[in-house]
């Protein structure tokens, strides 16, 4: 997992620039990290997802940095970047390893996802399908933010997740092959896996890389086939490709960069569920059979053009202007909710949902260092966003969520003073949002209703506060203050209405769920390694609940309370010059209530919120080109409000913890680099977390979790 280090510097970034103060522990530091009075050694960890270029040790917050070294031993276990969380992540809920993302959380709230900067999530219509936007092997690091935060603007109530595409290094022009084949050991399961990387660095730089991903249906500790997720989508009998290419050029103190991501994932539809039975405990499992009509699919293309000027005005300018398309559709089914008899006669008719969402945007900035005094320093800018989300049913052609046009500009500022041993920052944001709605009809479920159109909008602050003390010796110690928001999923609201003379600006409440994160945390850095700990409270005062009457269908924004409170860890100790022990722990107490005005005594459940869960791991570097790695992670049991329902909703909850094991290991030689990788060490046999946990479950997702794996690689750079 990444090192916990008070202490490297952050570095910019293309797509992004100083802002709000990041108010979180910061956990993350090179690998085989020198001690701390080494000041050389402290420009080596950068981070871009904070919009800074601080050092770490200047900073207060949290950021877990994912390295690339870090992300080949993860990806040689399992291709699958939300198991790359889970494991080297501590606060990022357990995988679901299905395409769909549903439970997969950040300190019992929901993170926002980044690619080089440019959002992926989708909060006006969460489809829970963001997660899968490109191939892991562009991915160059991951940076995780913990914590509420509005650096990078909508969504980050629980944190942000950027993922940093690859960036030419070496002058000159290098090719780079990559081959992976995994298997169980049972007919169909295997993974196929081939990628091809073009990078060039002189006058110009230039990456080109395009991948391919072919995988089968595995098997669970038992040996029988996984259960495959055929309406929210599965990465199993599935086909990948992308296509990604990036182009920058110098001029003096500025750059200008182009890059163009092309990611497609789809079923191969070759093989069909079978239910199981969640009172004798059968798990879901699968055969061979053709479903009803097209394979989900996942596919999004995002465009960036960056700009960046080293020296204008004194100061660090950067601008980024942003385009993304998504498109996730879910597999066919004859929902009650898709029934229409002017189409097909009652529980005849099949259909497949379809969320689209285009987002387009402007990110500007300026850093100014020493403005009056030394030591002062302004950052300022202006964020721009236009989202437009809706949700189709794409057999019959239908609208089930009409578009929703979510339009946001946001100038922002932040003053930051060193004194010494200290720095404090401060910053704020103003947020204006409109979300206008034409008028629309629903689906003849819930009665062909006319809906009038509306408009509504909000005007907020969001602001940040925090101090860093560096007490010498390798040891800091840090306090802060940070205010994130989100909208809640209006789609699902506007969707069910079903009572006539109804209006968009009455049904929805578009005020922001404002959540702030209180934090205190100490780091150690030296000789013999490192390690960070904080301890934290999240709260909102408006939260964001979704409850649809059952009478009327009409669905309301419940809007309630949430309180989380944590603990985490993160750190490594180095006994030999050959040796890397690392732990991390998280520990999330979530809370709500039953409706408004009622006391916060509901747990949080698995859609919002992980298990307590410790990772510990053992890196042995056995030679200057060789490594091996052999890692545990212990989800710890949890039931939760037992005996409560609100209406006709369950919330109790039962989850029976469990350990695994995995391994990894390396070796490059002449003729390239061979990697070995065994996922479930043990051949544990197991629920998931949030296929056990799910209350409203049914003997279709009844999912066990992979088997034994063996994943065999080879990469060749010449």
């Amino acid at each position: 997992m990444s090192h916990t280090a008070p202490g490297p510097r952050f570095k910019s970034h293309p797509v992004s620039i100083a802002s709000l103060a990041l108010l979180t522990s910061i956990t993350a530091t090179a690998q085989n990290a020198p001690p701390a009075e080494d000041p050389a050694a402290l420009q080596r960890v950068v981070v871009t997802a904070t919009r800074g270029n601080k050092a770490v040790e200047k900073i207060p917050g949290a950021v877990t940095v994912i390295t690339k070294q870090e992300l080949q031993a993860q990806t040689l276990v399992a291709e699958d970047l939300s198991q790359v969380l889970a494991v080297l992540a501590p606060s990022y809920a357990p995988s679901r390893q299905k395409l769909t993302s549903f439970g997969e959380s950040m300190r019992g709230r929901t993170a926002l996802l980044l690619f080089d900067g440019v959002p992926q999530s989708n909060p006006l219509r969460n489809g829970a399908r963001e997660g899968y936007f490109a191939d892991p092997s562009l991915i160059e690091r991951i940076e995780v933010i913990s914590g509420a935060s509005a650096v990078q603007g909508l969504g980050a109530t629980g944190g942000i997740i950027n993922f940093i595409s690859r960036t030419p290094r070496e002058v000159g022009t290098h090719h780079r092959v990559e081959l992976k084949y995994g298997s169980q050991g049972h007919g169909g399961d295997a993974l196929w896996k081939a990628g091809y990387t073009l990078e060039h660095k002189g006058d110009f730089d230039a990456l080109l890389h395009l991948g391919g991903t072919v995988r089968g249906v595995g098997v669970d500790g038992s040996g029988q086939r996984l259960g495959l997720e055929a309406i929210q989508g599965d990465t199993q009998d599935s086909r990948a490709g992308d296509v990604f290419l990036k182009l920058g050029r110098d001029f003096g103190a500025q750059r200008l960069q182009f890059s163009l991501n092309k990611f497609r994932i789809e079923g191969e539809g070759d093989w069909m569920p079978v239910a199981g039975d969640r009172k004798t405990g059968l798990p879901t499992g699968a055969a061979p059979g053709t479903p009803p009509g097209q394979p989900p699919r996942n596919e999004v293309r995002t465009l960036s053009l960056d700009w960046t000027h080293a020296d204008l005005a004194g100061g660090q300018a950067r601008a980024q202007v942003y385009k993304q398309d998504f498109s996730a559709l879910y597999g066919a089914t004859a929902a009650t909710t898709f029934q229409d008899v002017r189409l097909a006669p009652q529980g005849k008719l099949f259909d497949q949902s379809e969320v689209v969402a285009d987002k387009a945007g402007v990110k500007l900035s300026w850093v100014r260092p020493d403005l009056f005094t030394e030591g002062l320093e302004l950052t300022t800018g202006l964020d721009w966003l236009s989202d437009t989300s809706q949700q189709r049913l794409a057999l019959s052609d239908r609208s089930w969520v009409p578009p929703l046009k979510f339009r946001s500009t946001a100038p922002f500022a932040q003053l930051e003073y060193e004194m010494g041993a200290f720095t404090v920052r401060g910053g704020a944001r103003f947020e204006s949002a409109t979300l206008a709605v034409d008028n629309y009809q629903t689906l003849a479920f819930y009665k062909n209703t006319a809906v009038q159109g509306g408009q509504r909008s909000f005007d907020q602050w969001v602001k940040s506060l925090g101090m860093v003390w560096r007490l010498g010796g390798g040891w800091s110690s840090f306090v802060s203050y940070n205010e994130g928001f989100g909208l809640p999923d209006v789609g699902l609201v506007l969707r069910a209405v079903s009572t006539p003379n109804q209006s968009v600006d009455k049904l929805i409440s578009l005020e922001p769920v404002i959540t702030d994160n209180r934090e205190i945390g100490l780091a150690w850095r030296g000789t013999l390694g490192s390690f960070s700990a904080s301890v934290y409270r999240s709260h909102s005062d408006l939260g964001s609940q979704i409850r649809v009457d059952a009478a009327t269908g009409v669905g309301s924004v419940l809007r309630v309370p949430v309180d989380v409170e944590g603990f985490e860890f993160s750190g490594e100790l180095k006994p030999a010059r050959d040796w890397t022990l690392s732990a991390s722990y998280a520990r999330t107490r979530g809370t709500t209530a039953a409706q408004a005005g009622a006391p916060l005594d509901v747990t949080l459940g698995a859609r919002s919120q992980g298990p307590d869960k410790l990772v510990l791991a053992a890196t042995w570097q056995f030679a200057a080109t060789g490594q091996a790695r052999l890692q545990a992670t212990r989800l710890q049991s949890r039931d939760i409000n037992v005996g409560r329902t609100v209406g006709t909703a369950k919330l109790e909850e039962h989850f029976e913890g469990y350990t695994l094991a995995d391994f990894s290991a390396s070796y490059g030689t002449r003729w390239g680099e061979f990697g070995l990788g065994v996922e479930n060490l043990l051949n544990r046999q197991y629920i998931g977390y949030y296929a056990q946990s799910n209350p409203a479950g049914s003997n279709d997702d009844l999912f066990a979790g992979r088997g034994r794996t063996l994943t065999l690689s080879w990469r060749r750079s010449f």
